[in-house]
């Protein structure tokens, strides 16, 4: 992985890169492009519920890739998991979808699989949606036993609807219902935690929202931070994301992330518009805040 042999040591940068056609001629060669130092991909249709085999060549290309780059690479689960719906056939193909994604993360040599923390629908009380959260995910989490399981990062979202998880102390209960499990971490976006009411772009305000994380959690439990800037206003609960710097939050709240203590060694993926060249140039962007910090 030539030009990206350079760890970044405390916070490595990169980005979701696109995998149809081959996760490392594809995924890798993207990631190339992007001078990325981490990687996060789909192993499945992020809008459905397919579970396809991988390719064992792309496989092994993939993990050998990241691994002579000492990239870290991460799996995003399909958007339409939710372990907190009133319907059972969806809970069921949760699992299911989850399995595979958890599955799919160790073959391919990830650390962690990122999966949306859903929405107590059909009008049911959140303790309902904890109980079924519990009763479904926390064997999908017993189940990762071994040493290059992937960790399972539970993501936020803007605070749409019934939503379980929006605001840091959100994660409390969540965690409460699966037991703190050892392989349960937190991915931070942050177009989603401005979203749902933190208000980034205030000075001071990254370094309260990551205090906030760590009280309702621990230490130790953040493992990944989606960097999305946003285009629409804090507690506006729309997730609409924009490029570093050119959205509501600003440049000055993702120098703040560097600067806490909580970040120490977590990667930051964007998941921003504009294609490859906005992409680039917002990787370019993070790595410059990095050195600032």
């Amino acid at each position: 992985m030539e030009g990206m042999e350079e760890q970044a040591g405390r916070n490595p940068v990169g980005g979701h890169v696109p995998v149809a056609g081959g996760l490392a001629s594809v995924g890798l060669s993207y990631a190339r492009e992007l001078a990325a130092e981490a990687v996060q991909v789909f192993v499945a249709n992020p809008r459905g519920w397919a579970t396809p085999a991988g390719n064992p060549a792309q496989d092994e290309l993939f993990r050998a890739g990241c691994e002579a780059g000492a990239i870290p690479a991460y799996v995003h689960a399909p958007y339409l998991i939710n372990f907190g719906s009133h319907t059972e056939a969806t809970v069921e193909r949760s699992v299911e979808s989850l399995r595979h994604s958890l599955r799919r993360g160790r073959e391919i040599g990830a650390l962690g699989v990122v999966v949306h923390t859903g929405s107590a629908t059909g009008g049911r009380a959140r303790e309902a949606a904890y109980a079924q959260v519990r009763e479904h995910m926390l064997p999908l989490l017993d189940e990762l036993v071994h040493d290059d399981d992937p960790l399972l990062l539970l993501e936020s979202t803007a605070g749409q609807g019934s939503s379980l998880c929006s605001r840091t102390w959100d994660f409390g209960p969540y965690f409460d219902a699966l037991d703190h499990h050892p392989k349960l971490g937190i991915c931070l976006d942050t177009c989603h935690v401005f979203a749902a009411g933190h208000d980034l772009a205030e000075p001071g305000g990254a370094k309260q929202t990551l205090d906030l994380l760590v009280d309702a959690v621990g230490e130790g439990r953040l493992k990944l931070i989606h960097a999305n800037d946003s285009k629409e206003g804090v507690g506006a609960h729309k997730d609409r994301h924009a490029n570093i710097g050119q959205g509501r939050i600003g440049r000055e709240a993702f120098g703040e992330l560097f600067a806490h203590p909580a970040t120490e060694g977590v990667p930051l993926i964007i998941e921003t518009p504009g294609g490859k060249e906005g992409h680039a140039a917002d990787v370019a962007l993070l790595k410059e805040l990095r050195a600032l910090h």
